[in-house]
């Protein structure tokens, strides 16, 4: 079977699981998504790892899992998403040390967010991707191609910076009010909140 590399399109809350977030792979070289529901703490540990703004004071525990692994010369190659079951979906990490490869098995939101650490690529077989890949376009029997290509993502995106921030009160901030919060926020490991002040910086 064929293997099919994904990128991390982006993390949104989830509307139908309360407490859980879609994660949103890209087809590299196509235009199929693959959402993945994962948890909360998954969800900012891969935030996190995608932000560079915002570093924890103390290591997360993928983190912890990088950093034991870098000690004893061990290499994350690659993710591979291997499997689907009833909605769920499996995992391996191709792992490597002193030549000898490993396969461990691992849920996915894990296995991605080491992937990131690592900086290995992320793959799944092309069944898969065909058996859940979805297009997330928005009208799309308009003949526009630019208003064809509008991802749903983007839109969630926008939903987030207009929404959950304005509740938040962080609008009426200045920017330098925003930086001091979002470093605050850090200090104080709440990563959501920090999330949501980069994302009103962000937009201005």
């Amino acid at each position: 079977m064929s293997l099919v590399r994904l990128n991390i399109k982006g993390i949104s809350y989830s509307q139908t699981q309360n407490g859980a977030y879609a994660l949103i792979l890209n087809e590299v070289d196509g235009d199929r998504k693959l959402p993945i529901v994962i948890g909360a703490f998954e969800a900012q540990s891969i935030a996190i790892a995608l932000e560079k703004e915002i570093r924890p004071p103390r290591p997360l525990t993928h983190d912890l899992f990088k950093n034991f692994a870098d000690r004893f010369d061990i290499i994350v190659k690659q993710v591979i998403i291997h499997k689907l079951v009833d909605g769920v979906f499996y995992s391996s990490l191709i792992c490597e040390r002193d030549r000898i490869e490993e396969i461990i098995d691992a849920r996915t939101s894990d296995a991605i967010a080491l992937a990131l650490r690592f900086q290995a690529p992320i793959f799944t077989y092309k069944n898969i991707l065909d058996k859940a890949g979805i297009y997330l376009k928005v009208n799309p029997n308009k003949e526009d191609e630019e208003q064809d290509s509008i991802l749903v993502d983007d839109l969630i995106a926008e939903e987030i910076e207009t929404g959950a921030v304005e509740q938040d009160g962080f609008i009426d901030k200045s920017l330098e009010e925003l930086h001091t919060l979002l470093e605050d926020a850090v200090n104080n490991e709440d990563y959501e909140k920090a999330a949501k002040i980069r994302d009103e910086i962000s937009k201005r």
